[in-house]
């Protein structure tokens, strides 16, 4: 690169390396081939992949460099190297979902989103760590290790994306695909300082994806910055007839609006859900009135506004997503239950003891809930509130694990499905990320990232990486 050396090129951004490919001032080969040392050297102690394809890449991004010489760009993300959370299919590779119940389970196609990415020009590193079937928690029972979060090798990254947040804060690939059924790509944006953005449900394609709850699952963009998520989501977004909850809507050119300006836009903070509902640790209640009073420099208007509690939502979710679960793992968990990691098997388990009066009581309350969220965003533009309510605790101690994971607010937005959007909101004195949550009204992806970028470019928070080397 014409302004860099290869040591600096794992902290490229998406949008730069594709700038700078496009201009002919970066390889793609220079790029992935520096992404593959910083791989080799840094993955076992991270464990953010699964099954790691730096052949393939190589070969791929050879490819795509043979192209740029000749002129010929296949979209915005041409080679651009992106890892793939491993509930997702990648042809010819297998889909394991972390699991022993799937291993050697190889895809026969991509699934709509990889193929979007690849026809856009991405460049698929490979499969990724994730909690077993997208549900559980960090198992050290299962053939692959857990993930690790690199600012702490000590500490949880989050899950159930857990390799793709660690695997994008720590300068492995720029951008990630992950899963979000109760806050799968947010909580790991939360513990590693990532950007991670679940969309209004039905904006992108699930077909191709092992499934944990069809009424609450959606595929989301990780990145390290604002501009990646949303040039990320316009190539991921777009109808797909062959998958029943995709819905048929324009959808927008979200990395064009995100330097508007932002003065005049109304923003409903949900104070009851840190300071009442699920009391947060101090720092991310300062992390988070910082947050507002920069939105308010920034010239937004910014307001106290209710929701339904968080025992409440997270009680619907619950239902929804364990009943579903059950429905789809059922035959496993009675013919090889043993094979299931301990944390997973408990908590699909769980599923079989809930009955139709319990799932239609929590659908038709799902339904009061969407209009009551609905409501309240007839009256601002987005909503601000906390996404996890303490930094990662360590990754070896189960009753931390236990009693944190719990304590969160993302899953209000999997019941409604309106999109939300996780991102860093400081550092804690430990040097952990702190996080802040926004979400907006449906299908308008477009202003939730542009208050996400108004708020990334009064703070820096882009700027911050882990320590890891």
């Amino acid at each position: 690169m014409r302004d860099g050396t290869v040591a600096e090129l794992h902290w490229l951004t998406a949008s730069d390396a594709a700038r700078a490919i496009a201009a002919r001032e970066l390889s793609p080969v220079e790029l992935v081939k520096a992404l593959i040392e910083r791989i080799a050297k840094l993955d076992p102690k991270l464990n953010a992949f699964i099954r790691h394809d730096g052949s393939t890449a190589l070969q791929a991004a050879r490819q795509a460099e043979a192209e740029v010489m000749v002129g010929r760009l296949r979209g915005p993300l041409h080679g651009v190297p992106v890892g793939i959370k491993d509930i997702i299919d990648v042809a010819g590779l297998p889909t394991t979902c972390h699991s022993r119940i799937l291993d050697g389970n190889i895809a026969t196609a991509d699934a709509v989103c990889v193929h979007k990415l690849r026809g856009a020009g991405a460049i698929v590193m490979g499969k990724l760590s994730t909690h077993e079937f997208a549900i559980g928690g960090p198992s050290f029972d299962l053939p692959w290790p857990p993930a690790r979060n690199p600012w702490n090798t000590d500490h949880h990254p989050g899950g159930s994306s857990s390799g793709s947040g660690s695997g994008v804060a720590a300068g492995l690939f720029p951008m990630a695909l992950g899963s979000d059924t109760g806050g799968s790509v947010r909580n790991p944006a939360s513990c590693c300082g990532i950007v991670g953005l679940k969309p209004t449900y039905g904006l992108v394609s699930r077909r191709g994806v092992f499934p944990l709850s069809f009424t609450l699952d959606h595929i989301g963009p990780m990145t390290r910055t604002v501009t990646d998520n949303a040039l990320m989501l316009e190539t991921l977004a777009g109808h797909d007839p062959h998958d029943p909850g995709s819905a048929a809507v324009p959808y927008g050119h979200y990395a064009a609006a995100l330097e508007r300006p932002v003065r005049g836009l109304r923003v409903g903070f949900v104070r009851h859900f840190h300071e009442v509902d699920l009391p947060a640790e101090p720092e991310v209640t300062a992390g988070l009135d910082h947050v507002a009073r920069t939105l308010q420099l920034e010239g937004m208007e910014v307001r106290d506004v209710t929701l339904p509690s968080l025992d409440e939502f997270r009680a619907i979710n619950r239902v929804i997503l364990q009943s579903e679960a059950w429905a789809i793992h059922e035959k496993w968990l009675q013919q090889r239950p043993g094979d299931y990691a301990q944390l997973s098997r408990r908590q699909l388990m769980t599923g079989a003891f809930f009955t139709a009066g319990d799932y239609t009581h929590a659908a038709r309350r799902r339904l009061g809930m969407i209009a009551e969220v609905e409501a309240v965003l007839r009256e601002v533009d987005v909503l601000l509130c906390a996404s996890s309510m303490d930094p990662a605790c360590r990754i070896d101690r189960p009753a931390d694990l236990e009693r944190t994971y719990p304590r969160q607010a993302r899953t209000p937005f999997n019941v409604t499905g309106h999109p939300a959007l996780a991102m860093m909101a400081g550092l804690s004195a430990d040097g952990l990320p702190l996080s802040v949550q926004f979400a907006g009204r449906y299908f308008d992806e477009a202003t939730v990232l542009q208050v996400a970028r108004a708020w990334e470019r009064a703070s820096g928070v882009d700027s911050k990486h882990p320590p890891i080397l």
